[in-house]
């Protein structure tokens, strides 16, 4: 499955447009993480356990919005977004978006 952020994919040709996709995934914080990351957030730098569980939380939203584009029989994702959005206090939800389309 080709995923791109432009409305285009070069060398390939857009033959149909199938529709919107989209894949989610909510989050919730770990109170363990949240002592380690509030002592970082003390001293500066990086909160890698947040990075962690942000990058976790954008590949399993992708992974489901490709899902569903396979099942719409499309080889290709065009205009491909992500966003988060809080939730409730704690927790957020990662979208991913995009267009599925068919290419030749």
């Amino acid at each position: 499955m080709i995923v791109v952020t432009t409305e285009q994919i070069a060398g390939k040709r857009i033959t149909e447009t199938l529709g919107l996709v989209k894949g989610s995934t909510i989050r919730a914080r770990h109170v363990g993480r949240d002592i380690v990351a509030g002592l970082r957030g003390i001293v500066g730098g990086e909160i890698t356990e947040y990075t962690v569980m942000l990058a976790q939380a954008r590949e399993d939203a992708l992974q489901r919005m490709i899902e569903q584009a396979e099942k719409m029989g499309a080889n290709a994702i065009v205009g491909a977004r992500f966003v988060t959005s809080m939730v409730m206090s704690g927790a957020a939800e990662m979208v991913a978006y995009g267009t599925a389309v068919k290419t030749a």
